[in-house]
């Protein structure tokens, strides 16, 4: 019975990819027959036979802030990838980095030139797992919109359309913690939580206006107490942990009688999970313990679907070699543990651990201060694997708050690293980023110079933080 599933979840998410590439086909090309019943088609029509074409829905509208040719020289450079140049030099212009190099790297005449002596230059930080706009500031119940436990598997809602930009957590990230770039997840009460949204770290008016361009969904999964703990609580499956894998697995089927069934009415929880076996959509799954970790990965295996990250996996440590094998990073803190059960085997040195194996590491927040901080985040876990003898540079450190982000987001063709034609993401730090005396004293987004701790004006604020007008202010 067990190999009839495994094949019969092959042959669907085969079948999956195949309506996909067809789809993309007609989307682009159309045929000469098409073209004389959509002339004649109304607005209303034509708008959801573009939808269905596959056009993006909720599209982002994110533009660059103005920016100006920019040199910084003479810092200590960590590109985000491992490698480290002295008294080095990062030339951008047009939202771009342009070079990157020693000191003898030419710098154009006439553009804006900071002395970056004594002082570190590295990618924007990235935060894969944030729940800013979902659960903003002040945190009232008013706000708490990251979870919508209604039903163990909601695959149909998406993160964005909780997202408030007017959370003054955003700005206090970007000017705290140098972060650039971040992907705001649903909650962990469902087994599906729904799809995430990855964000360009800049005030806007609409979440649209922040979506980062060009970047993947991800989808939130859970596995553990969590879900039994919410549905069990209510006499609903599932109560177990068994019943949390059955739940799963009878979902992914049905998603992929879905994706064969070519007269299926429209389902929006189905075209997430479709979007998953197709590849577009990447696993984002919190998860605790390590056989349970190895457990999804088998199940991932047979619905033909891939994990991209384990978010939290404090117990990541026990199966390094099998989350390199299957290529799948670990999202976690430096020191969180013990505050229940599944976290009860958490240690400090899990990073070093990893990063001995060869494995992915990530360093995330969770938390709305805790993203002000990941630079330190990163230095702690750092510093438990010295203790150890696992001597780890610091320019690998800061691959786990850039780079190796951005590869788990999807996104590390356009960001996470300075290299030459990646989107201009720059923090300049007053110190060694991993000192915990040292802070942003500039931030770069696509270019755009959108924090400088010597200019108080540069730093946004919004709405909200404006607070309401007194009565004496009223004119």
């Amino acid at each position: 019975m067990l190999s009839h599933v495994k094949e019969r979840a092959r042959i669907g998410a085969f079948a999956t990819l195949v309506s996909a590439l067809a789809l993309s086909a007609c989307a682009t090309t159309g045929s000469a027959g098409d073209t004389g019943k959509a002339d004649m088609m109304d607005g209303k029509d034509k708008a959801f036979a573009a939808t269905a074409a596959g056009e993006p829905v909720f599209p982002s509208t994110y533009k660059p802030f103005p920016n100006i040719a920019t040199a910084l020289k003479g810092a200590t450079i960590y590109d985000g990838k491992g490698g480290t140049i002295e008294n080095g030099v990062v030339f951008m212009a047009g939202g771009k980095i342009v070079a990157v190099g020693g000191p003898d790297t030419p710098i154009p005449a006439d553009i804006a030139v900071f002395d970056g002596t004594g002082k570190f230059v590295t990618p924007g930080i990235i935060d894969i797992h944030s729940h800013l706009g979902d659960y903003p500031s002040p945190g009232v119940e008013a706000h708490s919109d990251g979870n919508e436990a209604t039903s163990p598997t909601t695959p149909e809602v998406w993160a964005e359309h909780s997202v408030w930009p007017q959370d003054p957590g955003f700005s206090r990230a970007l000017a705290n913690g140098g972060i650039t770039s971040l992907q705001i997840l649903p909650g962990s009460a469902n087994l599906m939580g729904g799809r995430s949204v990855t964000l360009k770290n800049i005030p806007a008016r609409t979440v649209q206006g922040m979506k980062f361009p060009g970047a993947p969904y991800g989808f939130k999964m859970a596995c553990g107490e969590n879900p039994k703990r919410v549905y069990g609580g209510r006499g609903r499956a599932p109560s177990t942990r068994m019943g949390n894998f059955a739940v799963n697995r009878e979902t992914w089927l049905g998603a992929i009688d879905y994706a064969n069934d070519d007269k299926a009415k429209r389902d929006l929880g189905k075209e997430t999970l479709v979007g998953v076996l197709k590849g577009d959509i990447l696993v984002h799954n919190h998860c605790y313990r390590a056989d349970e970790m190895a457990l999804v990965m088998d199940m991932a295996k047979e619905m033909g679907y891939k994990v991209s990250a384990f978010h939290h996996a404090v117990e990541a440590y026990k199966i390094g070699d099998l989350l390199k094998e299957n290529d799948v990073c670990s999202a976690i803190w430096a020191d969180w543990y013990g505050f229940k059960m599944e976290s009860y085997d958490g240690i400090m040195e899990n990073a070093a651990f990893l990063q001995r194996e060869g494995a992915c590491v990530v360093i995330h927040s969770d938390d709305q201060d805790d993203i002000q901080r990941l630079n330190q985040e990163a230095a702690k876990a750092q510093k438990a694997g010295l203790r150890l003898g696992i001597n780890i540079p610091d320019a690998a450190v800061i691959q786990w708050i850039t780079y190796n982000a951005a590869k788990a987001m999807g996104i590390e063709d356009m960001t996470g690293s300075l290299e030459v034609g990646k989107m201009a993401d720059v923090v300049l730090w007053n110190g060694n980023p991993l000192s915990v005396y040292s802070r942003p004293e500039k931030v770069w987004v696509d270019g755009a110079l959108m924090y400088d701790a010597l200019n108080p004006k540069t730093r946004p604020v919004s709405d909200f933080e404006l607070g309401q007008p007194g009565e004496g202010d009223v004119k």
